[in-house]
């Protein structure tokens, strides 16, 4: 049976003759769509992680040094991995209205955060669309 070929590139309205190869876009189309997406996005501080949320992390992690995601809190404290990164609870990130409150926060390695990151927020690797007032596509589905 015949293989199905490789779509092609959707960039500049279909016009590229290159084939797709990174959701739907070629290589080049692709950097592009990434260059003009970072260029509108707010810089580190901008978005809250400032000197102040660099002090709340490094106090945190003082406190909590093993990672406290779910999957490790299964596990004996000795046997956890040591925490780099600090999550939101929320997902709002330092500006939220608990951005700086422990209860809010927990420890978690790089891996667990960056998965986490992935799974349930919107931009950044997960760019899911986002409905007007703040509904998420999935979150109609659950309901």
């Amino acid at each position: 049976m015949p293989t199905r070929p490789a779509p092609f590139c959707r960039g500049n309205n279909r016009r590229c003759p290159n084939k797709a190869e990174i959701k739907g876009l070629c290589k080049t189309h692709h950097d592009e769509a990434e260059r003009a997406y970072d260029a509108q996005r707010p810089d580190a501080a901008a978005r809250g992680y400032d000197a102040r949320w660099r002090e709340t992390k490094r106090k945190y992690l003082a406190e909590h040094p093993y990672c406290e995601c779910d999957e490790c809190l299964e596990l004996p404290v000795w046997q956890r991995p040591p925490a780099v990164d600090v999550d939101h609870r929320d997902g709002l990130g330092p500006l939220g209205p608990q951005g700086h409150d422990p209860a809010n926060l927990r420890a978690m390695t790089h891996e667990h955060h960056s998965r986490r990151t992935a799974r349930d927020q919107p931009g950044g690797w997960n760019r899911r669309s986002r409905r007007p007032g703040g509904v998420f596509k999935d979150d109609e589905d659950a309901t």
